[in-house]
């Protein structure tokens, strides 16, 4: 028994026509998969049944049961493109003509040869971004599709429209975004409406004749001047011949293929490249990795094409954005036969409409995991691709009619993306901006600005030069076997086979045979079927072949049959070696055929002289790995065949890198601390213990949240350093080496290094002594007055020496009979910790930078009088100038302590002096939210510091406008002028003054924040405690207790 396919409610005449949004349709068919789930029956414009599953796209992607329709919209873009590669009927021949001619034109050999044209108009893009500014509102939708159709313009018909010099899109643009959006319109009207819109559909034809005119007028320039010859797509389609049917193609053909490049092409890379911009802003992590890899890969030179295959995170990303939004979304099949899906669950006939709906089935849970929802290149890396189920990846299309294209998007997205990220750093406009989408023919985001800032180390890009071969230099050959020429007699033979459809294998193999002479071989070249029911002895056999749709290329259909029926010894005596080509996209067959050939070749008594070269010609390095794979295979055959080369190259120079600036954190075990840039450091204090206020660039690849902490690696006072070198007659500019006999040490041993280094850098000078450090030194005081300083020390540990800070140092000031070598002195010294500092800012503000708001410690010493204590870290920080290379990392702070993700959510803070840092993050967060249009509650923040004039942080600045604003309600509390702050002293006396509004923001559900010393945190949880008891707690510590963990967070710090 089958199941009843479910359907929304229909309405008479209309059917599900108002089920479907008429702006966005694909927002409604995700609507209802929510609601309907794997599959459900839709009635406008006729019928059709809509998968949404992994398991139901699996089974209709099997091409012996279902085959491409073109149905609903593509039917009305039909009516322009008619049988053009995108909307051919599969009864149509044109559609094989045309596959087949132009698939050399989109093979590796013939997509490289675009790289410079699409870098060309990639640069134009970037030049247009650095002249309006920083500033500037850009829409990347809009110049991403004058990128994809100047591109396409260039690469397929050599012609250039300049759509970047000039304000209005090009008038092609235009006509075509109207035929489009027209064309889905009309796909969901009912025919009679359609009819009686009389004047739309004047001027949706009238776009379709300005398209094809403009086609047809290119085609014409180019017949009028055959002698040139460009070597461009519509070269190809004018000039190529099937070799399967001998026919060319029509003019009229050739001009709705024109066009339906534009179409296709654009919306995929157009559409891609905006989803990506989008993803990266709203994932920081991501863009930071993605710069990191760009910066390290491409670094400030333009992009190359060896450069493609590096960008492995960029190809996770590409992957990543094209699962969440494919360019090719909805997708129809109809059964070849009356059927069943879902193991016979659901009832199709034969012929009748089943969408695809590839957005949804990419997100299925049951694939990707509970997280389908969310943007994680990650799950693209490490082999998990490759691990996917057959067919769970489909944003091009499937088998053989998917989109022919792919891999001229492939290669023009990494260039853009690539190219933009080495120039620029990018922000939303509103960094509030969730996803919204605009449909024609494909979806994009709708309404995102962005922000372009020519980063700081940005390189100079220009266009880039073009080829010195000239299109007339180009010629193309057919030849089946390649024989020696005469000067090759004597030498050793060698046979090379290549099976290829595009060019690329039969490429490589000539190259091998280009090759061979020189290697002592002579080289007999011809494809796979050239060598049917023959095995060479005499000489090594190189098989160069591809794989397509799981299948031998057209030249070894009877090759590779023939090998598989060969009997158990068959290829005894054959010494060969196999190189396979493949798109590890199409995980099932990929690799197919030379795995095939390799393992039969050696199953039947072959010798195998190397591994088999897997070459991958989605990556822009396929070409080095078959120079890479080439020299391993001359490697093995002149020892083999005892042949000798008549050429060499040497190395002329090598290149060590024998230090890093990192070395310093990789020694003290730091390996999450990296540089980053200081860009600003002022005081915010008038009086009183110094507060400053510190902006630092973070280094690539380190993303933050508000709330989280910004750690570093300090170094110790310049004061403290020069007292260790008086103390041990040092000068300043020794050098040590420092040995450790075999002994694990944060110190760095076996070198020569400045001892100033070592002081400063690598041990804490300031801890207190530890007893073991006292003992240490009683046992080499010489005197009974040292003896007793110490030990009084040890007997007294607590109150003597931690409660005054007293280091080793110190001691030994104070004791100068005290004899201690200086190595014993560094073995008791800690090695140099980093600290961490709350974050005051928010990602919203800047990404890429953080500030810190940082108290410096700086007081009289407990130790000796006279002398300061100086804090560590803070006076580090404090002597910090814009410009100075700072060892920093990101660290998160506890879960809880992370402002809520609805703004809409209460907060309430409790802070004093610095602690203010992280509230000040979520405030700015806020702010910027509001700023943004959003709706925000204000934050409630109790702040305690001295005085107003002295030490209220940001209260003429940044608290002011958050007040004007709207985002902050702040309230103070003066330990020193406390008739300012509702006479409270202390951020604990203002909360039990303000206890009602306390309560009224508990009761609407807000989240608590407590950022200080212990003092304060004390202070102010037993005022919480009050205020409960006064509410009619009979246990008001319990009661409190239960709140902690749901709605309280706290970091204290003394």
């Amino acid at each position: 028994m089958t199941t009843t396919i479910p359907q929304p409610k229909t309405i008479p005449f209309l059917g599900n026509a108002p089920d479907i949004d008429s702006e966005v349709p694909l927002r409604s068919f995700r609507l209802l998969s929510r609601q309907f789930g794997e599959i459900y029956h839709l009635q406008f414009r006729g019928e059709f049944n809509v998968l949404n599953t992994y398991a139901l796209a699996n089974e209709v992607s099997d091409e012996s049961r279902f085959q491409k329709r073109v149905m609903g919209a593509l039917a009305q873009v039909r009516q322009l493109v008619g049988d053009a590669l995108f909307t051919a009927q599969p009864e149509e021949p044109n559609w094989g003509i045309a596959h087949r001619v132009l698939m050399p034109a989109f093979g590796p050999s013939g997509i490289r040869n675009m790289f410079e044209d699409m870098r060309d108009i990639c640069i134009q893009l970037v030049q247009k971004w650095s002249r309006f500014g920083p500033t500037a509102n850009l829409e990347p939708s809009e110049d991403f599709t004058r990128l994809a159709l100047d591109t396409l313009f260039l690469c397929s018909m050599n012609s250039r429209i300049n759509s970047f010099y000039s304000n209005d899109p090009p008038p092609f643009a235009v006509a075509m975004g109207e035929y489009l959006q027209e064309a889905g319109s009309r796909s969901r009207r009912p025919g009679i409406v359609n009819t009686l819109m009389t004047g739309t559909t004047a001027k949706w034809l009238e776009n379709k004749e300005f398209m094809l005119g403009m086609a047809m007028k290119v085609i014409e320039e180019r017949r009028a001047n055959p002698e040139k010859k460009y070597g461009d797509l519509l070269d190809t389609m004018l000039y190529a011949k099937d070799a399967k049917t001998g026919q060319g193609l029509p003019e009229d053909n050739i001009a709705r293929n024109l066009v339906t490049f534009m179409i296709a092409g654009h919306e995929t890379t157009s559409g891609t490249l905006s989803f990506m911009t989008y993803f990266l802003l709203k994932h920081p992590e991501a863009m930071r990795k993605l710069r990191e890899e760009v910066d390290t890969v491409v670094g400030k030179r333009p992009v190359m094409y060896e450069d493609l295959s590096k960008l492995v995170y960029m190809q996770a990303v590409m992957r990543e954005t094209l699962r969440l939004f494919p360019p090719a979304s909805m997708r129809t099949v109809v059964p070849l036969e009356d059927t069943t899906l879902a193991n016979g669950k659901y009832a199709v006939k034969k012929g009748s409409m089943v969408v695809l709906n590839s957005s949804e089935m990419q997100r299925d849970p049951l694939v990707w995991g509970d997280d389908a929802e969310e943007f994680k290149p990650e799950r693209m890396l490490d082999g998990k691709f490759e691990a996917l189920p057959k067919n769970a990846w489909q944003p091009f299309g499937f088998g053989a009619r998917a989109c022919i294209g792919r891999p001229f998007a492939w290669q023009e997205m990494q260039i853009t993306m690539s190219t933009i990220l080495q120039t620029f750093d990018l922000t939303l406009v509103d960094p509030s901006y969730n996803l919204e989408l605009k449909q024609t023919l494909t979806v994009k985001p709708h309404g995102m600005f962005i922000h372009a800032k020519l980063r700081a180390d940005a390189p100079t890009l220009r266009p880039a030069p073009v080829s010195p071969l000239k299109p007339d230099q180009l010629t193309t050959t057919t030849t089946e076997t390649t024989t020696p020429a005469e000067d090759d007699n004597g030498k050793q033979p060698m046979y090379i086979l290549y099976g290829s459809n595009t060019g690329t294998c039969e490429s490589f193999a000539q190259t091998i045979a280009n090759d061979a002479p020189g290697k002592g071989f002579k080289p007999i070249l011809g494809t796979l079927d050239s060598s049917s029911g023959s095995l060479p002895t005499d000489g090594p056999l190189i098989i160069v072949s591809a794989t397509f749709e799981g299948q031998p290329p057209d030249n070894g259909a009877s090759y590779v049959p023939w090998v598989e029926s060969l009997s158990a010894s068959a290829t005894e005596g054959v010494k060969y070696a196999v190189f396979g080509c493949g798109n590890p996209d199409w995980v099932s067959t990929y690799q197919r055929i030379p795995a095939l050939l390799d393992t039969q070749l050696a199953d039947k008594g072959g010798k195998r002289l190397v591994e088999r070269g897997v070459g991958n010609v989605v990556e822009g390095g396929f070409f080095q790995y078959c120079e890479e794979w080439e020299a391993k295979l001359w490697e093995v055959l002149t020892k083999e065949y005892s042949t000798t080369s008549s050429q060499s190259q040497e190395v002329n120079i090598r290149v060590e890198v024998v230090s890093k600036g990192s070395v310093r954190a990789e020694t003290l075990r730091q390996a999450d601390i990296v540089y980053g840039k200081v860009l600003e450091n002022k005081i915010l204090t008038t009086g009183g213990p110094v507060k400053r206020h510190i902006e630092i660039s973070l280094p690539e690849g380190l993303t933050y949240r508000a709330g989280d902490y910004l750690t570093l690696l300090p170094r110790n006072p310049d004061k403290d350093v020069r007292r260790v070198l008086t103390r041990f007659g040092l000068q300043s500019d020794d050098e040590v080496i420092i040995s450790s006999n075999g002994l694990a040490t944060t110190l760095p041993v076996d070198r020569s290094i400045p001892v100033l280094d070592i002081l400063s850098g690598y041990v804490e000078l300031s801890q207190p002594a530890t007893t073991r450090d006292l003992k240490t030194l009683l046992e080499n005081a010489p005197s009974n007055d040292s003896k007793s300083f110490v030990q009084d020390l040890i007997d007294h540990y607590a109150e003597k020496v931690q409660a005054n800070r007293i280091s080793v140092l110190s001691v030994l000031e104070s004791k100068k009979d005290i004899s201690l070598s200086f190595s014993v002195f560094l073995s008791l010294l800690p090695s140099m910790r980093v600290r961490q500092y709350s974050i005051s800012s928010s990602p919203l503000w800047n990404p890429s930078n953080v500030t810190l708001t940082v108290s410096v410690l700086d007081a009289p010493s407990k130790a000796q009088e006279q002398e300061r204590f100086l804090g560590v870290a803070s006076n580090y920080l404090a002597g910090l100038a814009p410009g100075d290379k700072v060892q920093v990392g990101v660290r998160a702070s506890g879960a809880a302590f992370h402002a809520p993700n609805d703004p809409t959510v209460p907060m309430v803070c409790f802070c004093a002096g610095s602690g203010l840092a992280p509230m000040r993050g979520f405030i700015q967060e806020r702010a910027l939210q509001k700023e943004s249009g959003r709706e925000v509650h204000p934050v409630l923040c109790f702040f305690g510091c001295r005085s107003p004039g002295e030490d209220y942080l940001y209260s003429d600045g940044d608290i002011a406008q958050w007040i004007k604003l709207g985002v902050l309600d702040i309230r103070p509390a003066f330990s020193r002028k406390s008739e300012d702050s509702a006479g409270a002293k202390y951020v604990q006396d203002r909360v039990w003054h303000d206890r009602a509004d306390i309560n009224a923001m508990y009761a609407a559900g807000a989240k608590y924040y407590l950022c200080g010393s212990s003092n304060m945190a004390k202070g102010v949880r037993q005022r919480l405690i009050d205020i409960i008891a006064e509410n009619g707690a009979e246990d008001a510590p319990k009661t409190f207790e239960k709140i902690v963990p749901e709605r309280f967070a706290t970091d204290i710090f003394d």
